[in-house]
């Protein structure tokens, strides 16, 4: 807690306030609550879980119903305990989707300052960057970089800061195009501040309330990004994870045998885990600018969770949804 207060403060946050208003927040209240109580799960998992879903020693018959031995049933193809598996996938959706985002706040931020600040060369290199993997087609893309670097976690985070820190640095760009002329900068600058220090002391603060409320829904859309990643088998075969859940209960005919508890159970995880991010992310924003409008949110919100690379990742879905109708 005492280096989030910190990291807070490089944005010039007072950990704090923040966090008092947050839980006076109606709902950023109700979005903390279900991120912390993810983060347990995730934490305390063998814990929690009644089985251990990597251990072949403790799996059941296949197809079972949902009893107070297996409350979820077990699954179709591997008679794994469906209750355990949701539990250990917490690990996986929650940790891709954090250290994504707050990578990607990271490198979009840091990218977008240098941008707006330096100018020139600088800006010009970096925004033509820019350009240049928004036209890119990710999902082809992500196929090739994993088949070739592998299906690990580690791998599948790095192509989505990748290709996720091209829009905060633009939004952030823009803000600070605006910011380095106002007064508190050029006095700093007259006083022979320099420019590193100038950027991360007085224009990152600035920004922070962009940063910070991305990062949240950022997590948001990339939770649902791996999901469907692990749907169409591109995420790691050995972990487990809502994703991968939701293919081997698609594979396993799992609606076609009316287990629709294994179809369910990790549709609500993802469901939750996304919403609570969504939550924090508007909650944030009205508590660090309280200027904009409501509305404004859901804008952002949309605009996140509709980005061209998860269009992508949801078309190919449907694409292999159908192609397994026809083969039928």
């Amino acid at each position: 807690m005492k280096r989030m207060t910190e990291g807070l403060k490089t944005f010039g946050i007072n950990g704090r306030a923040f966090g008092k208003r947050l839980w006076a927040h109606r709902q950023g209240r109700i979005g903390l609550i279900l991120v912390l109580l993810l983060v347990v799960i995730a934490v305390f998992a063998p814990l929690i879980a009644p089985y251990d879903p990597y251990d072949v020693t403790q799996r059941a018959d296949k197809g079972l119903s949902p009893s107070l031995e297996h409350l979820l049933g077990t699954s179709i193809t591997t008679g794994q305990d469906v209750f355990s598996m949701l539990i250990y996938g917490t690990r996986v959706s929650l940790g891709v989707g954090i250290l994504t985002g707050l990578a990607i706040a990271v490198l979009g931020s840091v990218l977008g300052v240098a941008a707006g600040y330096l100018g020139g060369i600088v800006d010009m290199l970096l925004m033509r960057l820019v350009d240049i993997m928004i036209v890119i087609p990710t999902l082809p893309l992500t196929i090739v970089i994993t088949n070739i670097f592998g299906h690990s976690y580690v791998v599948i985070v790095i192509v989505f800061v990748l290709f996720g820190w091209q829009s905060l640095s633009r939004v952030v760009r823009s803000q600070v195009l605006l910011l380095k002329n106002s007064d508190y900068v050029k006095a700093a600058e007259l006083a022979g501040a320099g420019k590193r220090y100038v950027m991360f002391r007085h224009i990152l603060p600035g920004v922070s309330h962009l940063v910070v409320m991305n990062t949240a829904l950022t997590c948001a859309g990339i939770m649902i990004a791996e999901a469907g990643l692990s749907f169409l088998g591109l995420g790691n075969p050995t972990a487990i994870s809502w994703g991968k859940m939701l293919a081997d209960a698609q594979s396993g005919g799992s609606m076609l045998f009316g287990h629709w508890w294994t179809i369910l159970a990790p549709g609500i995880g993802i469901f939750l885990s996304v919403f609570a991010f969504m939550r924090l992310g508007l909650a944030i924003e009205e508590i660090l600018n309280p200027k904009m409008k409501r509305g404004s949110g859901v804008r952002v919100m949309a605009k996140q969770l509709n980005k061209r690379y998860l269009e992508e990742v949801f078309q190919s879905m449907n694409d292999a949804g159908a192609g397994g109708t026809e083969n039928e």
